[in-house]
Formats: structure tokens, sequence, C-alpha cells
């Protein structure tokens, strides 16, 4: 399970550390993929799979299914982590997300988020003032 959020800067060629904590966590291989609100998406591989086998089910009549699958796995990118603990990013996905050098990785229990810290800092300040908002919509939905 993956939690907390870290800061790291991206190094020159597009490599990014990953923290020793989450690294335990991850495989030997995993995948990024374009995420929501340009961020990105990392997901150790059975969790890969697991979401894989939703969207392939998804049906190709419906549009957004068509469009959500496309821009899904389009972006996706299986990669795995240098001697140094250092995963490449590839620079169409560092381009969606607009990453310039400083990132934050955020652990939201089966996935990671990766953020320009500048769009981070953006959404939690949105986020921050309808905290109790967003708490009573949870609430809705059984949390």
């Amino acid at each position: 399970m993956f939690m907390g959020e870290y800061t790291h800067n991206m190094d020159k060629k597009g490599r990014l550390i990953i923290p020793a904590k989450i690294r335990d966590e991850l495989e030997e291989k995993f995948v990024i993929t374009r995420g929501l609100d340009n961020c990105l998406f990392l997901y150790p591989m059975p969790e890969w799979k697991k979401l894989e086998e939703k969207l392939t089910s998804l049906p190709m009549t419906s549009k957004n299914a068509r469009n959500f699958v496309r821009f899904f796995f389009s972006g996706a990118n299986e990669c795995e982590l240098d001697k140094q603990g250092r995963v490449s990013l590839p620079l169409n996905l560092r381009d969606f997300a607009q990453f310039e050098r400083e990132i934050v990785i955020v652990g939201l229990a089966n996935r990671l988020e990766l953020w320009a810290k500048e769009k981070w800092d953006s959404y939690l300040g949105e986020v921050e003032g309808s905290y109790e908002d967003i708490a009573d919509a949870m609430e809705e939905l059984g949390i």
C-alpha cells in the first residue's frame, strides 16, 4: 500500500528517484501512464493487470469507453528502476504532466501519482478550501 507525499527533483535526462519506502513496494517492472488532472499514474504490475482487465472489458460501442481506453493505454509505458532507484520518465509523459524539475510523488493505496510541484500546490489550494464539502460527498458514498 502506498501512502505519503514526497518531493524530488527530476534530472536533466528525465530521471526521477523513487523514495526507498516506495521502492520496497514496487516489483521489478511497473507501468506509468497519463493520469487525470494532468498528473501521471504509476501502477505496480499486479494492480495494472487488474485495471487492464476492467478497461478491456468495457463495451467498444461506448464512445466514452473508447476514448478513455485510448487515452489511458496510448500513454502507458512499462518501466523499471535503475540501480540508483531512478525511473526514466518518457518524454511524452513529461510533456503531458508539464514536468520541469520538482515532482511530487503521492501515494494513493494501490497506485502512485506524479505531479509537477506547481500543479500539486495549486490542486491542494483548491481542495483544502472545500475539504468539508468533499467529506460530505464521501458520506453519500458510504465512507
